[in-house]
């Protein structure tokens, strides 16, 4: 197995000498990070949220701190990559992902605060000003097309001219006529309730039948619809260039994979026009930089996917301003409580739909545990595949 090299000179900032796991609770999802100390006293954060699976990432985050991690030099962040990816076995899967990815956010973290300088800038310094932002989540409520038309309506007037949403329920497979027909209205809604100049983008969630999707995505195109998110399984990869095929609008897609092996079959079979890699699922700046590259290989821009919590809108902000073929960003923020920017110190503000450029050193954002011990993780669960999921009714 590979091992930590306890010789090698270091730089000024250290070797790691502690590894912890926090998590927040929240009525959206649990939120954790992982966070690493060396021995100068610096200290840097990573995401590690998983849907349905924090105490597995913090476990694991922990344990890998133990093997990998300890005594090793914050800024070998492509030796640490390596000996956490093949020195574990991992060979993908989201929880090993996740943790690969929030341990590279951390060190890159350690990297800017030792040097004084933004995390953008170790990773390819600025390609624009602002990072422009979509917003999701908004549509908690009623499955009618009038309560999502009052919600976008809402939404908008908060500052975000980009929204993306799910009208399709706990539909997969096929849908019913009258299911269709719902979903087709709920968008047709949202449109006329916004107007032309807000992009609007739909969510599949990787559920459909191929014959289901092509019906979908005929039925949405005279809404002018900016993408049609994962409308297929990714079991399925191989038949996402047949609906790119039978459509304009743009299909997107790879949240789930988590790492650029994974990636091969989606940039092999043109699976799709937009790539969506998470910056705390793909493995963290060191991988989202070669997927990046990949994708401008294969003439696909970049949205990165971020279900996740404003640290990690944050954290996510460093790799699009140094992307080049960036579209724009993903946001949960406007869906949270108070009290999760007063745990995540630092986090960017969304202010008219973008994001300003940090100045902060490293990521920028502190933890402040005192909060964290008032929000104790509550372990929820979200089914998709029940109805009447999008009320964020805990389960």
């Amino acid at each position: 197995m590979l091992t930590v090299n306890r010789t090698r000179p270091t730089t000024g900032a250290g070797r790691i000498s502690r590894v912890e796991t926090l998590s927040l609770g929240t009525a959206w999802r649990d939120f954790s990070y992982v966070r690493i100390t060396t021995d100068e006293g610096l200290v840097g954060v990573g995401e590690i949220t998983h849907p349905y699976r924090g105490r597995e990432t913090s476990a694991l985050a922990e344990a890998m701190g133990e093997r990998h991690l300890l005594g090793a030099d914050p800024f070998d962040t492509e030796e640490i990559w390596h000996r956490m990816y093949q020195g574990d076995f991992l060979r993908g899967g989201d929880v090993g992902g996740i943790v690969v990815s929030g341990v590279d956010q951390a060190l890159h973290d350690i990297q800017g605060r030792y040097l004084g300088v933004p995390v953008y800038r170790l990773v390819g310094g600025a390609c624009r000003d602002t990072v422009p932002v979509y917003a999701n989540g908004w549509y908690t409520g009623p499955r009618e097309p009038d309560a999502f038309a009052r919600r976008a309506v809402e939404t908008v007037a908060a500052g975000y001219p980009a929204l993306k949403f799910d009208p399709f329920g706990a539909g997969s497979g096929e849908l019913s006529r009258d299911e269709r027909r719902l979903s087709v209205d709920i968008v047709a809604a949202v449109r006329e309730a916004v107007g032309p100049d807000v992009e609007l983008f739909i969510e599949g969630h990787a559920r459909f039948v191929v014959h289901e999707a092509v019906r979908l995505l005929d039925a949405v195109a005279p809404y002018d619809i900016g993408w049609f998110e994962e409308p297929l399984p990714w079991t399925h990869i191989d038949r996402y260039a047949e609906l790119r095929a039978r459509t304009s609008i743009p299909i997107s897609g790879g949240e789930h994979f988590h790492n650029r092996y994974e990636y091969r079959r989606l940039f092999e079979t043109n699976a799709v026009s937009i790539v969506q890699p998470d910056l705390s699922m793909v493995g963290g700046y060191t991988e989202m930089r070669k997927v990046a590259a990949l994708a401008e290989l294969h003439s696909m821009v970049v949205a990165p996917h971020n279900s996740n919590s404003p640290f990690c809108t944050t954290a996510t902000a460093h790799a699009a301003f140094a992307t080049p073929n960036l579209k724009i960003l993903e946001t949960f923020d406007g869906l949270l409580e108070p009290y999760v920017f007063e745990a995540l110190r630092g986090c960017l503000p969304v202010t008219d739909g973008h994001l300003p450029l940090p100045t902060a050193p490293g990521i920028g954002v502190d933890l402040v545990d005192e909060v964290f011990a008032e929000h104790p993780p509550t372990g929820g669960f979200w089914n998709m595949f029940a109805p009447g999921w999008e009320k964020r009714e805990r389960r």
